[in-house]
């Protein structure tokens, strides 16, 4: 547990973002303190928020524990989002503190000062000098929890903050960090490196979750392919978590890079976020050994279920089976279970809660997420067979209907990404007068490669080698880059939505 290791080895290393380092005693007395001026200086009360724009540093990590042991609503934002977008995000969320760094900390100020009441503290030193005029406290282990309300990506719509159920007290959240951990391979058995943005879920408390059970913490600040190899092996990383797009830059990187690349300690590799494409997956695992773990589920819902390397190479494409205390089965489209192997929207079973999380200010959004108490739909459209694996389609709200035919963009996309001149892929649909929609694909190339028509041909001739007819793109635009979120998940509206401008409907 958190204490107990602090007080065990309090001079070993907790956090390392590169610049600066902190030992398990000074990241537990600094977010303890940090808590208390939350509680007893600011005023906030448990259950208040508390939201955070900082790139990836070691004080994001100090934030996001002070705020836990206040029992705050943590909401760490993107700061890819516009000016706007994160301004509603700190309305919506009833942020009373927002803690920055000096990198974003006049949009924060411009923000806040949209919203009598909230204040702004910037990291460094502001920081240090509050922290040091905290008188500090033991905790109360049987205090309550706070949690994080991370908003949705928002790829589609107004993203909307998810509240997990929270465990009943400090204590208990300690031990279920650890418990929880352990079930996903997670075992604080080695240091932990941070790939991605730590405003985003599955990065951050995955690595919360690991350094509870005793792994050290090393932040990468933004992705680097370089860099990550080199970490990976000079650092001896134990535990990670990848998206699928960081995969593909690294098996892109010249071949005597990756032959010399060396990771002994390297012994799970956890991904998710996006869908990743047999072919790339295979190529990972000949690359780096069966230690890629992949998981599915969400902010909502948290690790749904599990797929080892050795397995996966049993049941290509699937994303596993759901782990204990949860059920996975598919629905038609009036909430009927359908047999196995017959695709429909996916639902999952709680056994731990009849409802495992709401949306913050939503309930209708809520309400429509439930089929029944403690089970819940996360949006996503796929089937499971006889044995229990759960293979995605795709999200329901990126389904193309051309025809009355139900059309997946993932399935269209991962065959796209295996073309040799293609970087980066999106499917979507647009309208068409006699179909309804049609498919069109967005392409970024890769480096050396130029639009042209007889390399669109090419690319869709590929395409028709691989998928029915129905499901190839009608046309190609050539993008000189994707919206991507750093997530790993496409900006898919910011493609699509200039398609279906000035109509009234959106499909």
């Amino acid at each position: 547990m958190l204490l107990e290791l602090a007080r065990e080895r309090p001079d070993a290393l907790a956090l390392d973002d590169g610049t600066q380092t902190r030992t398990r005693a000074e990241l537990v007395d600094r977010a303890q303190r940090f808590g208390h001026f939350l509680n007893h200086e600011a005023g906030l009360a448990p259950g208040s928020h508390l939201a955070l724009l900082m790139g990836n540093r070691v004080e994001g990590i100090e934030c996001l524990l002070g705020g836990i042991f206040a029992g705050l609503w943590v909401t760490p934002i993107n700061w890819h989002l516009a000016e706007e977008e994160i301004d509603y995000v700190v309305g919506d969320s009833g942020a009373r503190i927002l803690v920055t760094d000096e990198r974003f900390a006049a949009t924060a100020k411009r923000v806040a000062a949209k919203h009598p009441g909230v204040s702004v503290i910037e990291v460094g030193d502001p920081f240090d000098r509050l922290l040091e005029g905290v008188r500090p406290r033991p905790l109360d282990l049987e205090a309550p929890a706070g949690g994080n309300m991370i908003y949705t990506s928002g790829t589609t719509g107004r993203p909307k903050g998810v509240q997990r159920a929270r465990p009943a007290s400090l204590g208990a959240a300690f031990e279920g960090w650890v418990r929880y951990g352990r079930s996903i391979g997670l075992d604080g058995s080695g240091p932990h490196l941070i790939t991605g943005p730590m405003y985003h879920a599955a990065p951050l408390m995955f690595a919360v979750y690991d350094h509870a059970g005793g792994a050290p913490i090393v932040i990468l600040p933004r992705w680097d392919d370089h860099e990550a190899l080199e970490i990976l092996g000079q650092r001896e990383i134990a535990h990670a978590h990848f998206v699928p797009t960081m995969f593909v830059r690294l098996l892109r990187l010249p071949e005597a890079e990756r032959a010399a690349f060396r990771a002994p300690s390297l012994s799970v590799v956890l991904h998710g976020a996006a869908p990743i494409s047999v072919a790339v997956k295979k190529r990972m695992i000949e690359w780096w050994g069966p230690i890629l773990v992949e998981y599915w589920g969400g902010t909502e819902g948290g690790v749904n279920t599990l797929i080892g390397s050795e397995e996966w190479l049993a049941h290509p494409g699937s994303v596993g089976r759901a782990l204990p205390g949860f059920e996975v089965f598919a629905v038609d489209e009036a909430g009927r279970r359908l047999p196995a192997g017959e695709v429909g929207d996916l639902y999952c079973r709680s056994q731990a809660s009849a409802q495992p999380f709401v949306y913050h200010g939503d309930p209708e959004k809520t309400a429509r997420a439930y089929l029944e108490p403690g089970v819940y739909t996360i949006g996503d459209v796929g089937s499971v067979d006889a044995d229990g694996h759960v293979r995605l389609a795709d999200r329901r709200s990126n389904m193309i209907i051309s025809g009355g035919v139900n059309i997946y963009p993932v399935e269209i996309e991962q065959v796209l990404q295996e073309h040799p001149a293609v970087a980066d892929v999106a499917v979507f649909g647009i309208p068409d007068e006699e179909w309804g929609e049609s498919v069109k694909a967005a392409i970024e190339l890769r480096p050396g490669e130029a639009p042209s028509a007889a390399l669109e041909a090419a690319i869709l001739a590929h395409a028709r080698a691989h998928l029915a007819g129905y499901k190839v793109p009608r046309s190609i635009d050539f993008e000189a880059e994707l919206p991507r979120h750093p997530s790993g998940k496409l900006y898919v509206r910011r493609l699509r939505d200039p398609y279906w401008s000035g109509r009234e409907r959106k499909i």
